[in-house]
């Protein structure tokens, strides 16, 4: 690896935080410190004076001797349980706090995605901290100007552009921030869990930036969720009270990290491990609220409850240990897309086997996605896809109809419809939300032009108590413990 190739280099990072006894320590230290001075080094009014001034305080170390280079086209992950250093390594790279020792090493523009609300003024408008950011970062009121109607657009949080930013949900904050950050040609950006807050179809749009500009710089990403590092990552580091204890593919470094929280009993069954003792459930709090302590109770009349409760949480959660539970949201036709559009997608649903649309399916389920298309002009051989993403942008599957209509000559007319219809039997999600992507492209599996790639065109959120092992759960014929015959 070259110098020229890396674009951030730590070397022998600490950072200390000064811990008072008291406030009259923090007082007094600093007397008695500068009256000991007067008197010669090697006197003992000096060293009895340093001594009780030293004693008022203690120095907790939050990094100590990090070290590390990351070179250019790289997604690095720091992982690590809360107050292990994470955030503090960041914000020293990102230039908002000063290291006690060692140095950090920067080559290019450095944009930051931390703590909720940084870097805006809650009595600016959206408007004026997109240019107080901007500037922050090196860049011209002209060239905001010019790009301003992206950033907007990106930000989609419409009027409130105009509104004091101390009006603004959390939501609102991580995608105006995240909107700046994606348009000052930054070489490095720095994303500590702020994505956490985003709706679905931001977080998804946020992801496919994220992809895209791996290519170009570097990414700095921090996360409990360990399945999203060991996908979006290239490196990974692992910080343990602000000591690098390992560093590496990121699938070795979150093993090891897991290995030894889960042998300690800190980590849950899902596979990521807990930073904090569990507490109740969200169906358990609810359950409470509604007067019912029987979590077995009926979906019937859960949904019942749940048509009266505030937000219908309650008839989307399930009561069972074991049961997978997937909402699945209306066709969203105003999604990001792109594509030449002689044909289009106009509909994508979930249905049963005989057609009827699906609002709520559990895992294990035989299913149908259909996605209905229309041509605009008269086009020949189209080809049809599917496939479910999860909340981080991975795709888990999918398929087209490329193999099945293969020597089989389809012509779509103008203003004519076209559905095709994929059955398969539901996995086990995790619990989040997933989005479906639907396709048509005319051509070739191996060359074809994309008439419509719209992202994100159908929602699903799943509920369930017992996380499947791995990226989803296949449904099991049947679970028995015997005696080998």
């Amino acid at each position: 690896m070259s110098e020229k190739d890396i674009v951030v280099s730590v070397r022998n990072l600490s950072k200390a935080y000064r811990v008072w006894r008291s406030p009259i320590d923090r007082l007094r230290s600093p007397i008695l410190s500068s009256a000991g001075r007067r008197f010669p080094a090697n006197s003992y009014l000096n060293r009895e004076l340093q001594r009780r001034a030293s004693a008022a305080y203690k120095d907790f170390y939050a990094l100590q001797q990090v070290s590390f280079d990351i070179e250019r086209g790289t997604s690095f992950g720091i992982l690590g349980r809360n107050g292990s250093g994470k955030s503090t390594l960041l914000q020293i790279i990102a230039g908002t706090l000063t290291a006690t020792g060692g140095e950090v090493v920067t080559n290019g523009r450095v944009a930051a995605l931390l703590e909720l609300g940084s870097g805006f003024n809650p009595e600016f408008t959206g408007r004026e901290n997109v240019y107080m950011n901007a500037s922050i970062l090196g860049i011209s009121k002209k060239t905001i100007d010019e790009r301003f109607d992206d950033i907007a657009s990106f930000a989609d949080i419409g009027d409130f552009m105009d509104q004091p930013v101390k009006t603004y949900s959390s939501g609102m904050y991580v995608r105006l921030a995240f909107s700046v950050i994606v348009h000052v040609d930054a070489e490095v950006l720095i994303i500590d869990e702020a994505l956490a807050v985003g709706d679905v179809f931001f977080v998804q749009k946020c992801m496919r930036f994220l992809k895209k500009f791996r290519e170009r710089g570097v990414l700095l990403f921090v996360s409990h969720d360990l399945p999203s590092i060991n996908r979006l990552c290239d490196q990974a580091l692992w910080l343990d009270k602000g000591v690098v204890r390992q560093r590496g593919i990121p699938k070795d470094v979150s093993e090891s990290y897991f290995s030894e929280y889960y042998s300690g009993g800190d980590a849950d069954a899902s596979g990521s491990a807990s930073e904090d003792a569990p507490g109740k459930t969200e169906e358990e709090e609810i359950a409470e609220e509604c007067g019912t302590g029987d979590r077995k109770a009926p979906l019937e009349a859960v949904q019942i409850l749940g048509e009266e409760i505030h937000d219908q949480r309650l008839q989307y959660l399930n009561f069972s240990d074991h049961r997978n539970d997937i909402e699945v949201f209306a066709f969203k036709s105003d999604g990001d897309s792109f594509g030449s559009r002689r044909v289009e997608v106009v509909n994508a649903k979930l249905t049963d086997p005989g057609g009827r649309q699906l609002g709520w399916i559990v895992g294990g389920e035989k299913v149908e996605a259909r996605v209905e298309i229309e041509a605009r002009e008269t086009v020949k051989d189209p080809i049809v896809g599917f496939g479910l993403k999860d909340p981080s942008g991975q795709v888990l599957f999918g398929d087209n109809t490329f193999l099945t209509t293969k020597g089989q000559p389809i012509t779509v007319r103008k203003g004519e419809r076209l559905e095709a219809v994929f059955r398969f039997q539901m996995p086990i999600l995790r619990s989040g939300d997933y989005v479906m992507n639907a396709t048509v492209a005319t051509g070739t599996q191996t060359d074809h032009e994309m008439q419509h790639w719209l992202h994100d065109a159908c929602v699903l959120r799943s509920y369930t108590r017992s996380d499947s092992t791995g990226m989803i759960g296949v449904p099991m014929l049947g679970i028995e413990m015997r005696k080998p015959q």
